[in-house]
């Protein structure tokens, strides 16, 4: 199995099994040595991931942390578990804060099974940072993050590589949530900024709650006019906007963020296979279909995404093939027999 197949086995297990995986354990066995696994680790040689880790620390005897990663004799990893319930917080810091000091290790993760939050010390050396400088979460992950975690795999794993990005994952990571926040429930401070740079006058209380809705306004057609150029963008892509999806004036065919979302997913995927310049989306009425060569004979998948449940129609037996798919990272499920339609149209 492919790490885009078990993640999205492992994001459908979250979503359906949420309530048997409350506990430390449960959330160990089912999601966290699996995801492990995946990552190219061998769970099985308690050489190489080491269970209820101790070491020497100061004042402290008796604590251990769940799990270390162990590569030509150093630990790498230490990794702190928790149960699926739980909102991961700095207080569940504590035991790696003491065992990232006595060891060698770059790296530590805090999960709950859902969410991976990794940190370094890239603050103070030997000192493990308060903030994560990635976080990855089985219920909102994309390409760009796929390929982030891929660094940790076993076989690709390289400390000075993953630590030249760090600090920029980091700060970028703490300003999208500054942002988002701002965005969403803008505060004075920055309702006053923003003011003070498009309205000129005395800025009232009124004017002030103007703005403030503006903001939220603003946010929102900026996400829908950009998301494909910041999608591209994530995929290393050459989409421009004249490869975007035309709908004559007037139709009532409305070409959704997600089907936009979905055939840059699909694109994405077969890269490896086919030149992505040749993978486009054609919407119509009831299906937005993914082609190859905007031709509809070279039909690579067609995204049903206008009904409660939808599916992705896939294209590698005879004819189209209705599977039902949660969210669109459940199109990582079905790489290999998008690759296998996309070998089709190579020549």
């Amino acid at each position: 199995m492919s790490l885009d197949q078990l993640l999205s086995s492992l994001s459908e297990r979250v979503r359906e099994h949420a309530s048997a995986i409350a506990t430390e354990e449960a959330a160990k066995t089912s999601i966290i040595l699996p995801m492990l696994q995946g990552l190219g680790y061998d769970v099985f040689n308690p050489a190489e991931v080491v269970p209820e880790f101790t070491a020497d620390t100061p004042g402290k005897k008796g604590e251990k942390v769940d799990y270390a990663v162990v590569l030509d004799g150093e630990v790498r990893i230490l990794i702190e578990a928790k149960g699926l319930q739980t909102k991961l917080e700095q207080k569940h810091l504590g035991q790696l804060y003491r065992y990232f000091s006595v060891t060698n290790t770059r790296f530590a993760i805090l999960t709950n099974g859902q969410v991976y939050q990794f940190f370094s010390d890239l603050e103070e050396p030997n000192k493990l940072d308060s903030r994560p400088f990635f976080t990855f979460d089985l219920l909102d992950f994309g390409p760009n993050k796929i390929a982030e975690l891929r660094k940790f795999e076993r076989s690709n794993f390289d400390v000075d590589k993953i630590l030249a990005n760090a600090e920029k994952l980091k700060y970028v990571s703490a300003i999208k949530a500054f942002l988002a926040e701002e965005l969403d429930d803008p505060s004075e401070d920055f309702v006053k900024l923003v003011a003070s740079k498009v309205y000129d006058g005395r800025i009232s209380a009124s004017v002030r709650e103007m703005v403030g809705s503006a903001i939220r306004a603003a946010f929102n057609d900026l996400v829908r006019d950009g998301v494909r150029n910041r999608l591209s963008t994530a995929l290393n892509d050459d989409t421009t906007e004249e490869d975007l999806p035309e709908v004559e004036p007037g139709s009532d065919i409305v070409t959704t963020q997600e089907e936009i979302e979905g055939m840059l997913t699909i694109r994405a995927i077969v890269r490896d296979v086919i030149d992505a310049g040749r993978v486009d989306l054609r919407d119509a009425k009831s299906y937005c279909a993914v082609l190859v060569d905007a031709n509809n004979r070279k039909p690579l998948a067609r995204l049903h995404l206008n009904r409660k449940q939808w599916y992705v129609g896939l294209f590698d037996t005879e004819k189209e093939e209705r599977v039902p798919i949660e969210s669109l990272n459940d199109l990582f499920a079905h790489s290999e027999r998008l690759r296998a339609t996309a070998a089709r149209y190579t020549a």
